[in-house]
């Protein structure tokens, strides 16, 4: 049977957008369907028992059956289910073999395609950009760059380009292979690896010290052994970092959502907390008790996304070491209520009031999408403890307790899409 018209027509269209793809050096490149971050995180959170799947997917393994996405699916499985050094082993053998994945995307047809540039670290290493895309017209495929494989030549067909690595120690060679790629890449490129590598504690310090209306407390990294010298006097805080003095707080170097995290008063509390830690790196900050005039402290996390902000959520609690997990904000109707507020009037109120430190913040810091976590000092200034590319900013919390939560996760979910299509059609005009 001859084709009709609208089969060639199709056809037609079909070989001139692989001759484009191929103009642009890149290639149709078979990609591994998964479950993906997003759904798995999404079951775990709401008490799915994830034992089964994991059973199921262990026994195609034995049996030579399962494919690379499975796998992939099977260590992030298994570090839901609390066995990280096992699930981080899966992840290796996965990725020896197979770099390219592709997430679940709403729609057959999608009007866009990403790629995302990933690093093998655990589940919480790269950004968590699954859960960006949610409901959008938007393919994501994840491109591992792992040791000892390099870029693949031709890249993987996309529109746009995405860095989800983090700056940390496990991603350093990842992103180090990526900024050597950089001068060739054919498509509009975001988050560039030399701006995520400046997102550590220490050099963040450095980079956003000075801006008017902004603090952000002097931090170090110092090692096991230089920490155990001051613990026994042998040497002042002052030695290893001149800015600081007691009361100061540790944390174990590339920890987050309060794992190790102290405050110490003396060099007494030093080597007590050296008892309990293994690490051989720590940062170590200047202590701000950031309390309101009720004495709870208030910590927010703010996204940034092509220059705006978006609020995230806010921890209410009475403690300084906040984070949303331990601030017990679903078993209070007057914080969430709080919180409530603070998302329908923060374009009017928070982000204005602090207009000028965060407009700076996001001219130095330079990248396309990060979150901060931050609070308010006793003098109104904006107080800076982290700056990420891989913060979770997702919708899984429940709209009973949460009803205003959604709406303004759409927000950001529609924003950041809204910056990959606009860069991407920005690339298609000035390659024209």
């Amino acid at each position: 049977m001859e084709p009709n018209s609208l089969e060639l027509k199709s056809l037609e269209l079909k070989s001139l957008e692989l001759k484009s793809v191929e103009a642009a050096g890149l290639a149709r490149c078979p990609s591994a369907e998964r479950i993906g971050f997003a759904r798995l995180t999404t079951m775990a959170f709401d008490g799915t028992d994830l034992r089964p799947l994991r059973d199921q997917l262990i026994s195609k393994v034995v049996a030579g059956t399962a494919g690379a996405g499975e796998g992939l699916d099977l260590s992030l499985i298994t570090q839901l289910l609390g066995d990280k050094r096992a699930g981080i082993a899966i992840q290796a053998e996965v990725l020896a073999f197979h770099q390219l994945y592709r997430s679940p995307c709403s729609v057959e047809q999608p009007k866009l395609r990403v790629l995302a540039l990933a690093a093998a670290i655990d589940m919480g290493g790269n950004t968590p950009i699954e859960f960006l895309l949610e409901g959008s017209a938007i393919e994501l495929q994840t491109l591992y760059v792992v040791a000892g494989i390099e870029l693949p030549v031709p890249l993987p067909d996309h529109d746009v380009a995405i860095v989800i690595a983090s700056d940390s120690e496990e991603c350093r060679e990842a992103l180090r292979k990526i900024d050597r790629a950089m001068s060739r890449w054919p498509r509009p490129l975001l988050n560039p690896p030399q701006l995520v590598r400046n997102l550590d504690r220490d050099k963040l310090h450095g980079l956003l010290c000075g801006i008017q209306g902004l603090d952000i407390p002097a931090t170090a990294c110092v090692t096991r052994a230089q920490l155990s010298e001051v613990a026994i006097s042998n040497i002042g805080l002052a030695d290893v970092a001149a800015e600081l003095q007691f009361p100061i707080i540790v944390r174990p170097r590339g920890s987050h959502a309060g794992v190790g995290l102290a405050k110490i008063d003396n060099s007494v509390m030093i080597a007590q907390y050296l008892r309990d830690q293994p690490g051989q790196e720590f940062f170590i900050s200047r202590f701000v008790d950031y309390a309101g005039h009720d004495g709870l402290f208030r910590n927010y996390r703010i996204a940034l996304v092509d220059g705006r902000p978006y609020a995230c959520h806010m921890a209410i609690a009475d403690r300084w070491d906040i984070w949303y997990l331990n601030a017990g904000m679903a078993f209070s109707q007057s914080k969430r209520l709080e919180e409530e507020r603070f998302m329908r009037t923060f374009d009017g109120d928070f982000a204005l009031r602090h207009q000028g430190a965060l407009a700076a913040l996001v001219d130095r810091i330079g990248l396309d999408y990060f979150t901060i976590d931050c609070a308010e000092n006793k003098d109104g200034e904006l107080l800076i403890f982290e700056a990420d590319n891989t913060a979770v900013v997702h919708n899984m919390d429940s709209p009973e307790v949460y009803p205003y939560k959604s709406p303004q996760m759409r927000k950001i979910f529609e924003a950041f899409a809204a910056m990959l299509y606009r860069r991407a059609r920005h690339g298609q005009e000035h390659a024209a």
